[in-house]
């Protein structure tokens, strides 16, 4: 139950959020003097709807998202009332078109901020200089956290471990009086500056006596750690082939907390620096989707889903159940945040149909009737979206297959974060 009531409480916020996208639109338009005819929460059949002023308020049967028309967008746009004509919208100065077009995109990361600054004070935000993934982690530098024990056979490895019982011994590292939070600098005659490079030089030695050097106080201190031979599969593939390898028994870890909680006013600065990391890592996903399409549909035929593919609302509200269910909101707020920062950045691309697109044009235009006026040449005027309907349709059928994917990959094989 906790589950369905997590996952619709986070569609409802999603819908909620873009009803405050379009809201953005409405109230920028009306407020520079646009007019706007209809503001509607929904797609499909009419549930109800009122009249206010000039604008048609309403709400729709399918609660995918909703629309605020604003009369002559573009110069095409052909159901301007002759009364009207001075108030359609792409007649504005490009500046506030702007304004109007970017106000969505605004609200989503206005969203975002306020959700943070309250994550902030309650719960908590993300060390974001803790590496959040396995690959982040490989950058990180090594410093170490020191097991008791390690299983030399990945047959031991779901039982408890107890040095001398099966296949277990006591960890190298512990025995050669390594402690965790040191730095390894140097495995055998190899200097490592990272994590990775630890893990690498660690597994590329033979078993047997080999000289660490690490940093603990400042203080630079050699030891001797005897590595055993032990059953691992590959670094980056942990459904990978079995093989021998030397480890020394020491994990990744950081003396830094992975949860920060701030007062009111600092988590002003912190909810800004959090909501940046946030872009910056929204932009990079959006950069390596068309290498991920793939992965999408092998996790539709059969394969396993990689957690690092795009996800849909659909798979955005189970992971939100899932967070609610196991007690954990921290996770459910995360990915809302992250959510609101990804569709605020996404609309603001420069392509048709989405506003980037819009504001993009408006651009255009203003640019190149400046430089043909100082070209002395006739203003060109404006662009004709007929000609740009090729391109904006093939947008619409290569951003509505993705959808399809996502959510069927969301549906058939989702990415769960509780294993």
């Amino acid at each position: 139950m906790l589950f369905w009531l997590g996952a619709a409480a986070f569609a409802l916020t999603i819908l909620i959020s873009v009803s405050l996208h379009e809201l953005g639109h409405m109230i920028t338009g009306k407020r520079f003097g646009m007019k706007v005819t209809k503001y509607y929460v929904g797609f499909g059949p009419t549930i109800f709807s009122f009249q206010r002023g000039e604008t048609e308020y309403g709400l729709k049967a399918i609660p995918l998202g909703g629309f605020c028309k604003i009369v002559g967008m573009t110069p095409q746009d052909d159901d301007v009332a002759p009364e009207d004509q001075h108030r359609a919208m792409w007649r504005f100065p490009v500046w506030k078109r702007t304004v109007v077009l970017a106000a969505g995109s605004i609200t989503h990361f206005m969203l975002a901020l306020v959700g943070a600054w309250v994550m902030a004070m309650t719960i908590g935000l993300p060390n974001t200089d803790i590496p959040q993934t396995i690959e982040g982690q490989r950058a990180a530098p090594a410093m170490i956290r020191v097991g008791d024990c390690i299983p030399t056979s990945l047959s031991d490895a779901s039982t408890e471990c107890v040095p001398g019982v099966a296949s277990a011994v006591e960890a190298p590292a512990k025995a050669a009086g390594l402690r965790t939070g040191d730095v390894i600098t140097k495995v055998g005659a190899t200097s490592v500056a990272n994590y990775g490079q630890l893990t690498d030089a660690i597994r590329a030695s033979t078993a047997g006596p080999t000289p660490f050097e690490y940093v603990r106080d400042g203080q630079t201190t050699t030891t001797t750690v005897d590595l055993v031979s032990a059953e691992r599969t590959p670094l980056d593939d942990p459904e990978g082939p079995v093989s021998q390898v030397a480890v020394a028994g020491v994990s990744w870890t950081t003396d830094q907390p992975a949860v920060i909680t701030y007062s009111a006013l600092g988590a002003v600065p912190a909810s800004g620096e959090f909501n940046w990391y946030l872009v910056e890592n929204s932009l990079k996903a959006m950069a390596r989707i068309p290498e991920k399409i793939p992965a999408l549909w092998n996790s539709i035929t059969g394969e396993e889903r990689d957690p690092d593919t795009p996800i849909s609302v659909v798979g955005a509200s189970r992971i939100g159940g899932e967070a609610i269910e196991k007690g954990v909101p921290e996770v459910f707020w995360q990915v809302f945040i992250s959510l609101n920062v990804f569709i605020g950045l996404f609309n603001l691309l420069p392509l048709l149909p989405v506003d980037g697109g819009h504001i993009a044009i408006a651009w255009f235009e203003a640019i190149r009737s400046r430089l043909y006026r100082l070209f002395r040449r006739p203003d060109p005027g404006r662009v004709d979206y007929y000609k740009l309907m090729p391109v904006t349709y093939a947008v619409i059928l290569i951003g509505g297959a993705f959808t399809l994917l996502t959510v069927t990959a969301d549906i058939i094989n989702p990415i769960t974060i509780f294993k």
